[in-house]
């Protein structure tokens, strides 16, 4: 079963708008069992929509459309779709009232633009939006589905759950498709596809893998396909031991968990605290921390120790330190991760000093070096890390090393 999704809308093609519906949409699809064949986004044209049309055309059995159902002239989807199945709007008196009671109920006015969101072409089956004005529209033409719906987000998400979905699975016979994400974190991505070749080698034919990397995590994603839930289910959690066997220092978590909320669960379940010392992150690790609900139960606060004289008189690293080791260096982070130990009162504390660029490298520190450092009651670790020279990306990879160095420190433990 193959499936398109178009969306429309000039705010999406000039970076206005961030297209999350299609994102949405093909997660939901894929559990249904489609096979998502293309995802594209067009303009508020009526050339383009009916391209775009053409081109799912007899090649996919469902195609879903999101945007241009507004009251303002710029959304020409209901006439557009009218031209593409010859076919013209008429006005749905039941629609009607139920965007009357709505504007009611919000105490709007209602005019000319809000009543002609009730005209809907005649050819189409009609889904009530409760969430909203604008209804969807139920088109099949050369055995191919095509279902219109509004570009606001839960509008849409409330048609696709309450409506659409319902019905795509009554009408066809689902396959089914099982994703299972383990996230790792140690190594790049070409280095572990070296390792996993063996692993990769043996799949069934079934299962594939899939890397997808972003600042230093891979998140690596086993999809299966088969007819029977509970064998394809039982066959993906056999090669996710496998993966846990071969790799078992870079795995930290599964499905879509971050560093942040690994070590959320790790600090409560231990009845620990953590405390942060930034210095070239600036407080993105206190930031990827505290953005982790209940992160109050471990996390105590941090120093953004940022220049020298902060570190020393806040964070208590001796300045001959400072003199013969410099800033960025080893003997400073460790310093850092005792000083934040200390004054915050944590079982753990991070102490990072580096240069996140893009100037500030020399030809014995370059641009994108870090110290990370961890201090608990045991120990003081560090660890050396030099990364590439975008500031943004720097400092998000040295955040999530700093985070990682903890989380196996903790684990050590």
């Amino acid at each position: 079963m193959k499936a398109a999704i178009i969306t429309i809308g000039d705010e999406l093609l000039i970076g206005q708008t961030v297209d999350t519906n299609s994102a949405w949409m093909g997660a939901e699809l894929s559990k249904s069992g489609f096979d998502v064949y293309r995802i594209i986004s067009v303009h508020d044209r009526r050339e383009d929509i009916i391209y775009a049309l053409n081109e799912a055309a007899g090649k996919t059995d469902v195609v879903l459309i999101t945007g241009g159902l507004g009251p303002t002239s710029d959304d020409i989807t209901k006439q557009t779709l009218c031209e593409y199945f010859n076919t013209h709007l008429v006005m749905n008196n039941e629609i009607l009232s139920m965007i009357e009671e709505m504007m009611i109920h919000r105490n709007f006015p209602m005019n000319n633009k809000n009543r002609s969101q009730a005209e809907v072409p005649e050819s189409c089956r009609v889904l009530k939006n409760a969430a909203g004005t604008a209804p969807g529209m139920w088109f099949e033409k050369d055995g191919t589905i095509y279902i219109s719906m509004p570009g606001v987000p839960h509008e849409m998400k409330y048609l696709m759950t309450e409506l659409v979905l319902p019905e795509l699975n009554k009408r066809f016979t689902s396959q089914t498709i099982i994703h299972k994400n383990i996230m790792t974190y140690g190594t790049f991505e070409a280095k572990l596809a070296e390792i996993l070749t063996t692993f990769e080698t043996g799949l069934p034919e079934n299962i594939k893998l899939a890397y997808l990397p972003a600042s230093g995590v891979i998140k690596l994603r086993l999809t299966g396909t088969g007819s029977d839930y509970n064998s394809l289910s039982n066959l993906i959690n056999e090669q996710v031991d496998k993966l846990y066997e071969t790799i078992p220092e870079l795995i930290y978590g599964e499905d879509e968990e971050s560093l942040e909320m690994v070590i959320g669960k790790l600090l409560k379940s231990t009845k620990k605290t953590v405390s942060t010392a930034e210095s070239c992150t600036g407080g993105e690790i206190a930031h990827l921390l505290t953005s982790v609900a209940g992160s109050s139960a471990y996390y105590k606060g941090s120093v953004i120790a940022y220049a020298n004289s902060v570190k020393t008189q806040l964070l208590g690293v001796q300045d001959y330190i400072i003199t013969k080791h410099g800033a960025v260096s080893e003997n400073t982070a460790k310093e850092m991760a005792v000083g934040a130990r200390g004054l915050l009162k944590t079982d753990y504390a991070i102490g990072t000093s580096g240069i996140a660029g893009p100037d500030g490298g020399t030809e014995v520190k370059s641009v994108g070096t870090v110290w990370i450092a961890v201090a608990s009651e045991r120990e003081v670790i560090c660890e050396k890390h030099v990364f590439g020279n975008d500031r943004i990306t720097n400092i998000k990879r040295f955040s999530l090393a700093a985070l990682n160095l903890l989380r196996k420190q903790i684990i050590n433990h």
